[in-house]
């Protein structure tokens, strides 16, 4: 008999979100700068370790998809707590332009997954189309020296890790009910 697995899916959708409202209230200037530290930490390891576990759990049951967008935004975490973290340590200083390549490197990443939502569910489609907004604000930023945008960027953000935290309740609470409690809006093919 073939082993069952669960579905990884809402475990990676909970890390993405946490971590991804965390910084969200600090870019959105809602919550203090000492969140900083807490940030790091979920990034480094519920945004990043958890999450990449959750994409190759997600690989062994056979979604591609999944297992790209998790393993990579875990990836995306590690980075962004271990550039915190080298820039806390002193060990080095990023620049507004620097991170604003980096972001925009993800920005391009997260339009062709954004796509590829459209075979998927309207609830993961927005989960994306927020995100994307996230980043181009955040690249804008980042990039042109805005600041407003940056937190205009948090605020989308936030819009967006509630977004996968829904989605994330209801993969989770329509299996184990059977039906959708939570709907996602299934796309015709």
């Amino acid at each position: 008999m073939p082993e069952k697995l669960a579905n990884p899916a809402p475990l990676g959708l909970a890390c993405f979100a946490l971590t991804t409202f965390l910084l969200s209230a600090l870019n959105a200037e809602l919550a203090p700068k000492e969140l900083a530290a807490p940030i790091v930490s979920c990034a480094l390891v519920y945004g990043g370790a958890v999450q990449i576990m959750a994409g190759m759990w997600d690989i062994k049951a056979g979604s591609t998809f999944g297992g790209i967008a998790f393993s990579s935004y875990g990836g995306f975490w590690l980075s962004f707590g271990l550039i915190r973290l080298l820039e806390f340590l002193g060990i080095w200083t990023v620049s507004p332009t620097a991170l604003g390549v980096f972001l925009l490197g993800w920005t391009l990443f997260t339009f062709y997954l954004l796509v590829g939502t459209f075979r998927l569910n309207w609830a993961l489609v927005s989960t994306f189309a927020l995100l994307l907004l996230t980043f181009v604000f955040l690249d804008i930023g980042h990039l042109a020296g805005i600041s407003t945008a940056n937190v205009v960027g948090g605020y989308v953000g936030i819009l967006c890790a509630l977004n996968a935290w829904y989605v994330s309740a209801a993969v989770l609470l329509n299996e184990l009910f059977g039906r959708d409690v939570l709907p996602v809006g299934h796309i015709k093919r």
